[in-house]
């Protein structure tokens, strides 16, 4: 089952988008959801997400395309996990040799993979494996790659909630454009940051790059 993704540019964008945003409004980089990593290795840039509940996902751009992995850890996907300590049989069936690597990194704990979604520069679309999920169940893709699709609104209503703090909606439009960052935008987000407090997250995010 394949998630329905923007092209890789613009879920580069999202991606360094959102990790911003969290920065802004969040300076302890523990009680973040989402990062990004534009030095990850040579040519490669990783986008993550961790809610401290045992769901994650991270993205791997390269130079050849980008890859995903997800973990739910409440759908059935994740029981087949845990008993087995592999995912699913064909999970990764159809993985192109080019980004074959990212199976192969410990950082992202491939045995613990609820889904997978891989594109190629030269792809027209998302593709996926041969994993038979369970009637009505994706492996949790479909909650934990909302975000992704790009709606600077969700992501305002969701960082409401999960921070306890008025987050300003017009403000995240801004951001995902992206808008380059001045102290009065940053302040929309969170008085209490200036924009020397950002530059060591807007250097590892590369953010409007």
């Amino acid at each position: 089952m394949v998630v329905d993704l923007p092209d890789l540019p613009n879920l580069l964008r999202i991606s360094k988008a959102i990790a911003m945003l969290d920065a802004i409004i969040c300076r302890d980089w523990q009680y973040r959801y989402y990062s990004f990593n534009s030095k990850w290795s040579p040519g490669k840039q990783m986008a993550s997400m961790r809610n401290g509940s045992g769901d994650e996902y991270f993205v791997l751009f390269t130079l050849h395309g980008a890859i995903l992995k997800g973990y739910c850890h409440e759908s059935p996907a994740a029981r087949w996990c845990v008993e087995h300590n592999q995912p699913m049989p064909g999970m990764f069936d159809g993985v192109p040799q080019e980004l074959e690597a990212f199976l192969h990194e410990p950082a992202f704990s491939i045995n613990d993979t609820t889904f997978c979604q891989w594109r190629t520069r030269t792809d027209n679309a998302w593709s996926s494996g041969t994993a038979k999920y369970p009637a009505n169940t994706d492996g949790g893709a479909a909650d934990l790659l909302r975000i992704l699709q790009g709606d600077p609104d969700l992501y305002a209503t969701w960082a409401r909630d999960y921070f306890g703090r008025p987050v300003n909606a017009n403000s995240a439009r801004r951001i995902y454009q992206p808008e380059a960052l001045t102290e009065a935008l940053v302040h929309s987000l969170n008085s209490e940051v200036t924009l020397e407090d950002l530059q060591g997250d807007i250097d590892e995010i590369a953010y409007g790059c």
